[in-house]
C-alpha cells in the first residue's frame, strides 16, 4: 500500500509499519503523546507493544519498563534540559502507561540485563532509590521477567558502548528490531541483520557474565549500603 501510494521515506514507512503491527492487538495509545515524544520513540513503542520477546541492556539506570514513578521523574527531569515541569510530567505519564505491558494478559518474554552501576546511583535521593530497588526485586519475581546483573567484578564488557534493546516478533516474517538511545536522538534498525547480530551476540555475552551472580543478592547489597 505504501509503495502504491508513493510513500518511500524510510521514517514514514517505519512509522506506518509499526502502527500496523501494533494495531493487530490494541489501539495505539501512544499517539496521544505525539507532542511530548519524538517520532522515533513513538515508533519504538509501536514495535514494543507487539513484540513477543524483548531484550534490554542498561549500563547506568534502571530500564524504563521497571522504573518507579519518582525515579522516572528524577531521570526525565535531569535529562530533559530546559523542559517545563508540564512536559516532564507528560513524559512520566507516558512511561507509566508504557509499563502496562508488564500486566497484559499476554505479556512478552522480557529479559533485562543491568550493569551493577545502575543499582548504586542514587537517582532521586536515598528514599526514591530504596523504593526503586524494592520495586526491582518485585518485578524480577514475575514469571515472564528475567533480570540479570553484570557485577563490577566482571570488569570491562561489551555493553559499555551504551544501552540497547532488541525486539523479536511471533510472526517469522517480521524481522528483529534494534533500538538505541543516545544524546543525538533515538535510532531504530529493522531487518538489518548485519547491524543487529553484533548486539545480539553482545547481549548473550552480557548474560553469561551476569549468570555468575545472584541478582537479588546484588540488589540487597545495594540496599544495605544505603542503610550505612
Amino acid at each position: 500500500m505504501l509503495g502504491y501510494y508513493g510513500v518511500d521515506n524510510p521514517g514514514e514507512v517505519e512509522r506506518f509499519r509499526a502502527l500496523a503491527r501494533a494495531g493487530k492487538d490494541q489501539p495505539a495509545w501512544w499517539r496521544a503523546y505525539r507532542e511530548a515524544a519524538s517520532q522515533q520513540y513513538l515508533t519504538f513503542l509501536g514495535y514494543e507493544s507487539s513484540a513477543s520477546v524483548i531484550r534490554m541492556f542498561q549500563p547506568l539506570v534502571i530500564p524504563g519498563l521497571l522504573q518507579e514513578e519518582d525515579y522516572a521523574r528524577a531521570i526525565l527531569r535531569a535529562s530533559g534540559g530546559s523542559a517545563t515541569e508540564k512536559r516532564v510530567e507528560e513524559w512520566v505519564e507516558l512511561r507509566m502507561r508504557r509499563q502496562e505491558l508488564l500486566e497484559r494478559p499476554d505479556p512478552p518474554e522480557l529479559y533485562f540485563v543491568l550493569d551493577e552501576a545502575a543499582l548504586h546511583r542514587w537517582v532521586g535521593g536515598r528514599e526514591v532509590m530504596r523504593h526503586q530497588l524494592h520495586r526491582l526485586k518485585k518485578d524480577a519475581e514475575l514469571e515472564h521477567v528475567t533480570l540479570e546483573i553484570v557485577p563490577f567484578s566482571a570488569g570491562e564488557h561489551p555493553g559499555m558502548k551504551g544501552p540497547f534493546s532488541i525486539l523479536e516478533f511471533a510472526d517469522d516474517r517480521d524481522g528483529d528490531v534494534l533500538f538505541q538511545e543516545n544524546p543525538r536522538g533515538d535510532t531504530i534498525s529493522r531487518d538489518e541483520e548485519e547491524e543487529i547480530q553484533p548486539y545480539r551476540k553482545a547481549f548473550d555475552q552480557l548474560r553469561e557474565l551476569a549468570s555468575k551472580e545472584d541478582p537479588e543478592a546484588l540488589i540487597d547489597k545495594a540496599l544495605q549500603e544505603m542503610s550505612r
